[in-house]
């Protein structure tokens, strides 16, 4: 069977279990693989560890999943715009395992580069540090993070063609080529999907390599704003 898939509920179908690591691309809502998230609500399965920078908003992105409670452990760096994430947290339903914003995206990268820890100054003398080990080069103190590799990881994607291969858009690419690379099995969204030898080879940020599903969304995909910032007119 090729890689593509008519909808996220398939390309999602035969590979969610209870408990397993999921690493979401995306940043607050930017970039977000939102029908897939959406898929994995749909499955019921519970007990997850998400690794993703935030939990998106209420009701929205991974919001759905914690509002759901299919979410056991976040691992991320902000969680400044979802009540319902810091609700949890503090009534003790939800664990959480924060990261310096990097730290988090190094660990990723690190991960699917089959680096096992790596070493860094940031968080050394703070509570990132409790419990870490630590080591001395030229004078100076690291702190030791691991690296990710999760099950299951989903990303968005600008455009992909049908072996895989993706581009991404602007901001919108923010975690997505990291974590695309960092478990077992990665599905991707894609705003457009063309045949395989259409992309610029030298315009690709992800490899299909790394791609073993892919899912083209639908005409007229709602694409979530968070905060929308605009300017006034120039008076005419």
């Amino acid at each position: 069977m090729g890689k593509v898939y008519p909808d996220a509920k398939s390309a999602m179908a035969g590979i969610l279990q209870d408990g397993q690591t999921i690493l979401s691309g995306g940043f607050g809502l930017c970039g977000i693989p939102s029908a897939l998230i959406d898929a994995i609500a749909a499955s019921g399965v519970k007990g997850l560890t998400v690794v993703s920078n935030n939990a998106g908003i209420d009701n929205e992105g991974l919001g759905k999943l914690l509002r759901t409670h299919q979410i056991r452990k976040m691992v991320a760096s902000y969680v400044g715009e979802n009540g319902e994430f810091e609700r949890q947290y503090l009534a003790g339903e939800l664990e959480v395992e924060f990261n310096p914003q990097g730290t988090l995206a190094e660990r990723c990268r690190a991960g699917g580069a089959g680096i096992p820890a790596f070493y860094t100054k940031t968080g050394v003398g703070t509570a990132i540090a409790e419990g870490k080990p630590t080591a001395v080069f030229d004078g100076e103190t690291y702190l030791q993070e691991r690296g990710i590799f999760g099950d299951v990881a989903i990303v968005h994607a600008w455009k992909g063609d049908t072996e895989g291969n993706l581009i991404y858009r602007h901001t919108a690419r923010n975690f997505n080529p990291v974590m695309a690379t960092a478990a077992k099995i990665t599905v991707a969204q894609v705003e457009h999907l063309v045949p395989a030898g259409t992309l610029d080879p030298d315009s690709i940020h992800t490899p299909g390599i790394f791609i073993k599903r892919i899912v083209e969304l639908p005409q007229g995909y709602e694409k979530l704003i968070e905060k929308r910032t605009t300017r006034k007119r120039d008076a005419a």
